[in-house]
């Protein structure tokens, strides 16, 4: 008996973006690897590459993410 059990339907109203096709798919049609989501509507999925790249750069310029006067950041170890 397996321990989890594969998901190979989506819920209605789910809506994830595909990385290795480059579209939106409702329900998870792709592995979880490939795609992001799950997104409220389909407009959310949509942007989601857009909304990646604005959270990536708020953390890339977050200070509390890079050293201050030889004190390791969040994650690093000592």
């Amino acid at each position: 008996m397996a321990l989890f059990k594969r998901r190979t339907a989506g819920k209605p109203g789910e809506w994830y973006y595909c990385l290795k096709h480059g579209t939106v798919e409702e329900g998870p049609e792709c592995r979880a690897a490939d795609r992001f989501g799950p997104y409220a509507t389909r407009e959310e999925a949509a942007h989601a590459m857009e909304t990646a790249r604005e959270r990536n750069l708020e953390w890339e310029t977050d200070p509390r993410w890079h050293e201050k006067s030889g004190e390791k950041g969040p994650g690093e170890s000592a």
